[in-house]
């Protein structure tokens, strides 16, 4: 099994497994982001060319600061990302942007430390530990 496929699977199932919203949406959002070409580069990009950059360097950074619903649209937006998440997470994308508001920070932080993306090879433990929180 390869990194993203053990990604997929640990976010799929804490996302089927956890009931909460917010669980969806982590574990939707992961398994999104294995699928996205880009992936969390992507989200990194997209924040940074929609003037969300020092949003990105305060998560890499450990700076624990939520987003609102509307910043995770502006620094989402036009990526797919929301809507991939709603759609495997079972939810409204308004429903995404409201957890991603909390979720994304977590997200940056664990596998963007620093703004920079994690190398793939990390990638397994650190999904596995940042869907914990969430279960």
């Amino acid at each position: 099994m390869g990194i993203m496929d053990m990604i997929q699977s640990l976010a799929g199932q804490t996302g089927a497994a956890a009931g909460t919203d917010q669980a969806k949406v982590a574990g939707g959002f992961i398994e999104a982001l294995t699928q996205h070409p880009e992936g969390i580069q992507g989200v990194l990009d997209a924040f940074k060319n929609n003037g969300m950059a020092e949003h990105v360097n305060n998560w890499g950074a450990g700076q624990a600061t939520t987003a609102t619903p509307e910043q995770v649209q502006q620094g989402l937006g036009g990526t797919g990302l929301i809507e991939a998440t709603a759609a495997k997470a079972g939810v409204s994308p308004q429903i995404v942007q409201v957890a991603l508001a909390t979720v994304l920070p977590m997200v940056i932080q664990h596998f963007a430390p620093n703004g920079q993306a994690a190398p793939t090879s990390s990638m397994g433990s650190m999904a596995q530990s940042l869907l914990s929180k969430f279960v």
